[in-house]
């Protein structure tokens, strides 16, 4: 049932029958969102449903092409983000830009510095402030060190004492636990809990359902760039959430296809690298998908791409179907067979200023070239292929990779890996950040592989992905494997004991 508002009281932040295109790309054609002080509101989609677009007309990125805007019941209009924040308003993004040579201090208070008598920079009294707002918000950071080597966690805390030290009464959270662990989400959780009850107003945009349905107490729903519905978090259920986000039921997120487990493809042998990761032995199969699991730095990122020679090891080997890979050498390791899809793609995987074909030929572009020179027909080409496979939505193959959602971004990494063909693709956190309905193609396409006979290696943070796409499980705890545990004995609580008991308890 769709909430209908106290019209009497303002909103603290409401937006009504917002428009906005790029050119001929249609990003929004009648959003709507309105949300209350002293409320944790849920933003949820598919990628491209039109929440980033939303987000970033609030944070004075864009203007809106039609409808209202309007802040406490009135209407604003912003023609940059210091407008947005002037007016109170804060946007925490997953990833934080914090300044890493400065310390803790010197970030929150950049730019606004408070001065003495004599106009020099009073260092005492930002310290002073500094602690307070952490003691507010609970939490423990030395506000002198630097930036630099903080969690993903604690950068998103100072993002948040800097807006309360502005004063901000709209605080948006965009996928701020993507990158965090347990108890790093429990006590952003408990910061979020915290400043709702001061009498501020939070939207939460996550596509962790569980945590949604935690932590909000309302939750709107979007899709294509319209609104859907707004409803009371009680009220409502994930399959219905689901439902409304891809406009169709998705009765199966973990497609599993029948595959024949064959010979050994890779083989892991007593790979050491001290301070990182100790004696990790493991094979993956033909037709196999072998899950990676553990808590955040356990290493799990570290040894595969140790493994596809991106990272350096002290001890041990790695040998593909018989063949030892050489070490530091991921060109060997791709001649090889094998590919590697890693967990950031923007940064890692993707040029985001080049076209969605140059990105998905990226790995074979030396077999397409002739001369050095490679004719844009056959570029085109061969991405074509896998982008057609894979569904990848853009309007155009010259188009910039960096313009489509995080979904098809995705997509385009893996098109760049598949292309090469590889007997052994690892891939670090195959649904970080994406929908529920493209998780679900995902998942489809690597059970599909694995039936044809491909070796798969998959890290995953996600403990129903590990359990309904995994053959096998393997569990990492700081960098060491716990445990190895069949599909049919792998449970929830038997992958988190291994993840987070020693070795000799686990086994």
């Amino acid at each position: 049932m769709a909430i209908t508002p106290d019209s009497s009281v303002p909103a603290a932040l409401e937006l009504r029958g917002v428009s906005k295109a790029f050119g001929a790309v249609v990003a929004l054609t009648s959003a709507n969102l309105r949300v209350d002080l002293n409320s944790i509101h849920a933003l949820v989609g598919e990628n491209g449903a039109g929440k980033s677009t939303l987000v970033k007309i609030v944070a004075g990125l864009y203007h809106r092409d039609a409808g209202d805007f309007l802040l406490r019941g009135e209407s604003v209009d912003f023609s940059s983000t210091a407008e947005s924040k002037a007016a109170g308003i804060a946007v925490i993004y997953q990833e934080p830009t914090l300044f890493p040579d400065l310390s803790v201090t010197e970030n929150i208070f950049m730019g606004r510095q408070p001065t003495n008598r004599f106009g020099r920079i009073d260092r005492k009294a930002m310290k002073v402030e500094a602690l307070r707002l952490f003691e507010r918000l609970a939490v423990r950071i030395d506000p002198d060190r630097p930036a630099e080597g903080l969690s993903i966690a604690d950068q998103q805390i100072i993002e948040i004492a800097k807006a309360i030290s502005l004063d901000a009464r709209v605080l948006i959270m965009d996928e701020p636990t993507a990158a965090l662990s347990g108890v790093e989400v429990d006590r952003l959780f408990a910061v979020a809990r915290s400043l709702r009850d001061e009498g501020r107003a939070l939207v939460f945009i996550s596509h962790r359902f569980d945590e949604v349905f935690s932590l909000c107490d309302t939750i709107t729903v979007m899709r294509d760039g319209q609104y859907i519905s707004t409803d009371p978090i009680s009220e409502v259920t994930v399959d219905e959430i689901v439902r409304r986000m891809v406009g169709r039921d998705v009765t199966e997120l973990f497609p599993k296809q029948e595959a024949a487990i064959g010979d050994v493809v890779l083989s892991v042998e007593g790979l050491t690298q001290p301070g990182v990761f100790t004696d990790i032995s493991f094979t993956v199969r033909s037709g196999e998908i072998v899950g990676l699991a553990g808590l955040v730095g356990a290493g799990r990122s570290e040894v595969v791409r140790a493994v596809f020679g991106v990272d350096p090891y002290a001890a041990g080997r790695v040998i593909m179907s018989g063949t030892a890979v050489p070490k530091n050498s991921p060109s060997q390791a791709m001649r090889l067979g094998l590919a590697l899809v890693p967990e950031d793609r923007r940064k890692q995987g993707l040029v985001l200023e080049s076209s969605v074909a140059r990105n998905a030929t990226m790995a074979i572009r030396r077999s397409l070239s002739k001369l050095g020179l490679i004719d844009s027909h056959v570029e085109n080409k061969a991405a074509a292929i896998w982008s057609s496979r894979l569904e990848v939505k853009t309007n155009a193959l010259d188009a910039e990779v960096g313009t489509l959602s995080g979904g098809n971004q995705q997509k385009v990494v893996l098109a760049k890996w598949l292309a090469t063909n590889p007997r052994l693709l690892i891939i670090d956190e195959p649904t970080r950040g994406i929908d529920v309905g493209t998780k679900a193609e995902v998942h489809r396409l690597l059970s599909q592989l694995a039936g044809e006979g491909m070796a798969i290696l998959m890290i995953s943070s996600e403990l129903p992905e590990v359990l309904g796409v995994a053959d096998r499980v393997l569990v990492m705890r700081e960098g060491r494997l716990t445990a190895e545990i069949s599909r049919t004995e792998a449970t929830a609580e038997s992958v988190m004991f291994a993840a987070t008991h020693s070795q000799e308890h686990a086994a």
